[in-house]
């Protein structure tokens, strides 16, 4: 009897959701053709192709179904930061608090994104950020000297470039903002763990991960949780003061230990899980295009006589080198929660009704960042797209004569900024500039062409590649 009734229980949620009809005033519809399934698999599969095909369908705001859930995709970016500032109709803990236990095993009743962002710019602005910065910088250079890289002088060395990216930060920002350990070993291990974990988690944020692939993110789980006890902030507090301080807060909430321990790996993810594969793709655009890596040597050498904040400061060429490369690679979705009916307006004039249990998305990877009518051959690399002629920063671009408030959203949007995108910023540039100073750096296969991006990966932060890039580096004598 229970399970006839469950039965009967289960055919009239998904009769409900198959009779949903689009409102006056509500974005237009789109259920697909499979009940209560919808669009979910295309959505999954490539993100970025199935929301460009309902922009054509639709224009800048549609509903969407997918495994039950109705999504409403807002595209209109001169509208985001209106929209997003609303915290009361919007919430941005809900399905956060869904991901935190499906990826990280996580369950943080009490999360406080705004708080967790008052203290996190608190630590990475200011002068705590040139703190942290100069103890980067001493990482990243302890990390590249030819001991620890296995290295003799004159001595071609092979290597993936995304690999050696994200090997080299990773261990920086580990070390920078985590740990006091420098063992070799240990460093090495840890990453293998943490990029063993990576690659498994946008299916298991879709719960699509296999059997083997949710054994495999349980076990590299629980030897990062091992690695990241907060015990080990006892030993060297001055240099991790934010990571002490969000230690303290979850003990305020009355965090147990190990729920503490496996908020660490979520902050590892969060501060470390992108800016190595964004240093790849800066080196992948510099190496296969000539040009564009001869104007940044050329401003590199032009600067070698200014002290090392200046050098920082005074990039006009990277700086567009590296907006270029998250214009084309940053591709984060950003979520909320419909709370309660909520009225959007959009840049036009047009307004549209949003439901109560419905979910919200922006997705500035499409637009500004891909729309034709802001950037031309929005797919190129163009690497003094954010130059002006005379060689300024350019922070003016139009779409149907009207200035856009964002060429590109790399970092949220106003009131939800990424408060650590400085020290990812430095961090970057540092690695960069090391490595295109100190060392001979070509591909492989002089004709070779980036590897296309994981489509698994949009939604999650910066793209990663389906495959590597062959280079070979040595020390520069």
């Amino acid at each position: 009897m229970m399970w006839t009734a469950l039965l009967l229980l289960g055919l009239a949620v998904l009769l409900l959701c198959a009779r949903r009809t689009r409102r006056r005033n509500e974005p237009p519809l789109d259920k697909g053709v499979i009940p209560w399934l919808g669009h979910a698999l295309e959505f999954g599969k490539d993100a970025a192709k199935f929301l460009t095909r309902m922009k054509q369908k639709h224009g800048d705001i549609f509903t969407v179904r997918a495994a039950g859930q109705y999504i409403t995709v807002l595209l209109d970016s001169n509208c985001y930061d209106a929209v997003l500032s609303d915290v009361v109709s919007l919430d941005q803990t809900g399905y956060a608090h869904v991901l935190m236990k499906r990826i990280f095993s996580l369950n943080l009743p009490n999360h406080n994104p705004e708080s967790e962002k008052k203290r996190a710019e608190m630590h990475f602005q200011g002068s705590a950020l040139t703190q942290l910065c100069s103890s980067m910088k001493n990482n990243l250079q302890h990390l590249v000297t030819p001991s620890e890289m296995g290295l003799k002088v004159s001595e071609w060395k092979k290597d993936g470039l995304f690999n050696l990216c994200y090997s080299l930060l990773f261990k920086t920002g580990y070390l920078t903002v985590f740990g006091t350990e420098k063992n070799s070993a240990a460093l090495a291990e840890i990453h293998e763990e943490f990029r063993r974990f990576d690659k498994i988690l946008p299916k298991l944020a879709r719960t699509t991960e296999n059997k083997e692939e949710k054994q495999i993110a349980s076990s590299a789980r629980e030897k990062l949780w091992k690695w990241l006890t907060p015990s080990c902030l006892d030993r060297k507090p001055e240099c991790q003061s934010w990571l002490g301080n969000y230690v303290q807060q979850l003990q305020d909430e009355g965090v147990d230990a190990e729920t503490q321990r496996r908020a660490m790996l979520l902050q590892l993810w969060v501060t470390q899980g992108n800016a190595g594969p964004t240093a790849f793709w800066v080196l992948g655009y510099l190496l296969t295009h000539p040009e564009a890596l001869r104007a940044v040597r050329e401003e590199i050498q032009g600067g070698k006589y200014l002290c090392p904040e200046e050098k920082q400061k005074n990039t006009p060429v990277f700086d567009s080198v590296l907006s270029e490369t998250l214009r084309l690679t940053a591709a984060a979705l950003i979520t909320r929660e419909v709370k309660q009916d909520k009225k959007i307006c959009l840049s036009n004039g047009q307004e549209y009704q949003l439901r109560p249990g419905d979910r919200l998305c922006v997705f500035p990877f499409i637009s500004p960042q891909m729309d034709p009518q802001i950037h031309q051959q929005p797919e190129m690399f163009q690497f003094d797209r954010f130059l002006n002629a005379d060689g300024t920063e350019k922070k003016d671009f139009f779409k149907e004569r009207v200035r856009v408030q964002y060429p590109s959203v790399p970092w949220g949007t106003k009131d939800n900024l990424c408060p650590g995108r400085q020290f990812a910023i430095s961090a970057i540039k540092e690695l960069v500039f090391t490595i295109l100073t100190r060392f001979d750096l070509e591909l492989c296969d002089k004709n070779a062409k980036l590897p296309l991006v994981d489509p698994s990966r949009y939604g999650f932060g910066i793209l990663q590649p389906a495959g590597d890039l062959e280079i070979r580096y040595r020390i520069r004598s």
